[in-house]
């Protein structure tokens, strides 16, 4: 529950920073965000499929997907945060990662994955930040849906 505060707390200040009118220079050679996420996969192609059927990701030619961030209600900053290895946040998952997507309706987005047999593992409207709630998919990855508050 720490960890889950304190990246609420990363996540407002987060927020915060990015929509600060007061913008400051910063030297070259910074990270300037999140430029993917990649998986290993025993069928890659399944996999893809998969997200691109299930949760409505554009699967491109390439195999993959270019997620936008300029999506309306969508959050200014990708939250990055090491977890404990002992940790039991992305359990059931054995995997070392985890994968959080913003979404814009988690109920609606809830009852289409679940017309499609996919079981939500738990889900949490009460927290501060907005509401949550994980899946897996069919290599075991846990993946939190996040509906972050309205502004």
């Amino acid at each position: 529950m720490v960890l889950r505060r304190a990246g609420l707390i990363l996540s407002a200040l987060l927020f915060t920073l990015a929509s600060s009118s007061a913008v400051h220079a910063e030297p070259a050679g910074r990270i300037t965000g999140v430029g993917g996420v990649f998986v290993k996969s025993k069928d890659p192609k399944a996999l893809a499929r998969w997200y691109r059927d299930v949760l409505g990701i554009a699967v491109e030619p390439w195999g993959g997907a270019a997620l936008r961030y300029d999506a309306p209600g969508h959050p200014p900053a990708v939250a990055w945060n090491a977890l404990p290895s002992a940790s039991s946040y992305t359990s059931p998952s054995t995997r070392e990662f985890m994968i959080d997507f913003a979404v814009d309706d988690l109920d609606a987005f809830l009852a289409r994955l679940e017309a499609k047999g996919v079981t939500v593992l738990k889900r949490d409207d009460s927290d501060p930040s907005g509401k949550f709630a994980w899946i897996l998919d069919p290599d075991g990855t846990k993946i939190e849906l996040w509906q972050p508050k309205p502004e």
